[in-house]
């Protein structure tokens, strides 16, 4: 009978103890339920950075169009092609002007290749079409050959201002490589002219239409590259008078030239983006 009583005790106290560890897990856990949980964890620090004018960013708009002003400057080099001329004498002496012209047959003339720097500033009208004009001046030798001048004669020098508006489709606005073609018009003024062999060299106003082709190839940021070839159609009116022509041909005689011109303009660059 004891011993039973004893047993009995002993499971009555094993239960207690098991009943408590549960009541103590059980407050853990409350405690750990009930803790204060953040509303909002704040986020790291970001470094927004800066675009520097020599990167590509999210920001920075791939390839031209409406609205874009584009400023360029590039190498260019004139090439006159002189198709065609025609050069014509009056003799001097006693009469003068007076005398008849005669036309020299077989004379042509030809003027120097030169390469200078050129500015351009481009405005795009709408995605495609964008209009430019161009400011660059050349200095050039023109000489005249064969029939009744001999091998070569030396006419003189003169400075060419060809200001050139043009109007140009893109293909493949807003793309990095963008090709293009344009028409335009060129308006020449030559200027500081210098005749060889003391003669007084002059010449008229000209002009013609043009036309050219190119691309323009966005490198980094707003910063393109650019190629073009322009073909321009202008005639040269030329007097000269004076020096060794009145030795040659007595005083008073002078010489009238007419000359196509047609330059072909090739240039390349770099171009920034406003």
């Amino acid at each position: 009978m004891v011993k039973l009583r004893s047993l009995f005790t002993a499971m009555v106290a094993g239960v207690a103890a098991m009943a408590g560890t549960a009541q103590a897990q059980t407050a853990g856990n409350a405690a750990y339920v009930n803790a204060p949980v953040m509303s909002h964890i704040p986020d790291a620090p970001q470094h927004r950075g800066h675009c520097g004018i020599f990167e590509t960013c999210a920001s920075t708009k791939i390839g031209l169009g409406r609205g874009d002003i584009m400023v360029r400057l590039s190498a260019v080099g004139v090439l006159p092609q002189d198709r065609d001329s025609k050069v014509w004498l009056t003799p001097g002496g006693p009469n003068g002007r007076g005398n008849s012209q005669v036309l020299l047959n077989g004379t042509h003339l030809s003027t120097t290749n030169q390469a200078m720097p050129e500015l351009t500033v481009e405005y795009f009208i709408t995605d495609n079409i964008s209009v430019d004009l161009i400011a660059t001046s050349t200095r050039h030798e023109v000489a005249a050959h064969g029939g009744a001048v001999g091998s070569t004669f030396d006419v003189g020098s003169a400075w060419v201002l060809p200001p050139t508006l043009t109007f140009a489709w893109h293909f493949m606005p807003h793309k990095r490589f963008n090709p293009y073609a344009g028409v335009g018009v060129t308006a020449m003024w030559f200027h500081s002219m210098h005749g060889a062999n003391n003669m007084k060299l002059n010449s008229g106003f000209t002009g013609g239409p043009s036309v050219n082709v190119g691309f323009d190839y966005q490198v980094v940021g707003n910063w393109f590259f650019n190629a073009d070839v322009k073909q321009m159609f202008v005639r040269m009116h030329a007097w000269e008078k004076g020096g060794i022509l009145d030795t040659a041909y007595g005083n008073g005689a002078h010489i009238r030239a007419h000359e196509s011109l047609d330059p072909t303009v090739v240039s390349a660059g770099i171009a920034y983006r406003f």
